[in-house]
Parts: structure tokens; sequence; C-alpha cells
């Protein structure tokens, strides 16, 4: 059976995609800071599944944890064959007014740690000549959104080029685009359900999001945006003025 790596696993897509992987016969290993919640979801999908599941306890801005991630990404045991880079984090969107090292941390989440963790698993990958690597972007990376747009921007530019790379050695590489989705990232950033000013016609569900992308992944697509109301919004975004196109990535939180 092929062996998964999540990132971001203890809950919203990461556990998700922990759980869907699961079920389709993947074997999966949990990355994540929260060590109770991982060895929580480990119990749930080895009862729910009988897979093999693997538990890696790491924050990933640390190098030395990051380390870590990165061997079992290289290993020839049990090799990593999909591995998807979902953790991440959101910020407000009043730039100035945010504190300058929570927004390295968040560059550095979403950018260099996602490129330190492809290179990892993309020699092994290659050499075997198969794999697959899904990035959690979003749609924010086409609609300007502070500095959580500007970093799922080079995600999904990074993952198209990828993508075109190394898919005729074997690899695909996906950059997902949902909106906004129920997890708890918002929760996380304070928010309470209801207070993140979304129309409720733009909220997706997890289950949906995952399946959509892993669909598009085994296509062999660089990008996937789930559902048609977001693609339509995606394509828009390419004829109007960038002014309104700014105010539109002021919309929700």
């Amino acid at each position: 059976m092929p062996t998964a790596l999540i990132t971001g696993a203890s809950s919203g897509l990461g556990a998700e995609y922990a759980r869907r992987l699961a079920a389709r016969g993947a074997d999966v290993v949990l990355v994540a800071r929260d060590g109770a919640a991982l060895n929580a979801l480990a119990v749930d999908i080895r009862s729910r599944f009988g897979v093999h599941v693997e538990v890696i306890v790491a924050d990933l801005l640390d190098a030395g944890a990051r380390a870590a991630v990165e061997d079992r990404l290289r290993a020839t045991e049990a090799p990593i064959e999909v591995l998807v880079n979902n953790a991440g984090f959101g910020l407000p969107l009043d730039f100035e007014r945010n504190d300058i090292e929570a927004e390295a941390a968040h560059l550095a989440l979403h950018v260099e740690v996602p490129m330190r963790l492809m290179h990892a698993a993309l020699e092994g990958m290659c050499a075997r000549g198969r794999g697959r690597i899904l990035n959690i972007a979003s749609v924010a990376a086409f609609i300007p959104r502070s500095t959580y747009g500007a970093a799922k921007g080079w995600l999904v530019s990074f993952s198209r080029w990828a993508n075109a790379r190394y898919a005729p050695r074997g690899v695909t590489v996906t950059a997902v685009c949902p909106g906004f989705t129920h997890t708890d990232f918002h929760r996380r950033m304070g928010l309470e359900a209801g207070a993140e000013g979304v129309p409720a016609g733009l909220w997706l569900n997890a289950p949906f999001v995952v399946d959509a992308s892993l669909r598009d992944a085994a296509r062999g697509r660089a990008v996937s945006i789930p559902s048609l109301r977001y693609r339509l919004l995606v394509a828009l975004t390419r004829v109007v003025p960038p002014t309104i196109a700014a105010r539109v990535g002021e919309q929700g939180r």
C-alpha cells in the first residue's frame, strides 16, 4: 500500500486528508505540533481503516524538528508516495499592525517549509518513478489578500512549474486552492463561528474539498480549485481591475 505524509494533520483539512487517504488503503504519517490530537486521530484511523499510522510531533518552523520530517521523506523503507503540505495559519489582514516576527513565521510556514519538504521528497519519488505532492494553497492566491495571498501565490506558481517539470518522471504536483472551508482555521485566529464575515453561500466543507483535490491530483492537474463557484470567481479576477480584485480580497477574515 502507498504511504502518505500529511502536515498540519491534527485538525481541519489535514485530518480530513488523513482519513480520506486511509479510507483508500494508504498508510499515513501524521505531522503536527499537537501530539495529543495526533495520537487521538491515529487511534481513530487505525480502528476504522486498519492501516499503519505513524505520528511525528514536530514544529515545522524549528529546524531540528523539521529535520525528522525531512528524513522520513527521504527514507527508502515504506517510502512516502503522497506528500500533503497542509500546515499553516492565518493572520489579520492589517499588515501594518501585525507583529513582524509573526509575519516572518507565517511566510516561512507557507513558503519555506513546503519548499524544503518537497525538496526532501522529490529525489526519491523521481527515482521510483511515482509520487504525488499536494500543496494546500487557496483562492487567495489569485485575489490580493495581504501576505496570505502572496504566500499562496508563490505556492501555486511553484506547483505549476514543478508539475510540468516532474510529471514526465511520474511525479505530479498539485496546488489545491479552496475557498472558505468549514474547519477550525478561523477559530484558531480567535474568530467564533459566524463571525468570519463570509456569506453562507461561499462556504465549502472539508470532505468535498479533499475528495475534489484528490481527483484532480490523480488526473495530473497542476491547480485544483474545488467547486464551480470559486472557479468562476477566480476567472472573474482575471478581467476586473486590480482595485476591485483587492476589495474582493478584503471580504471575510
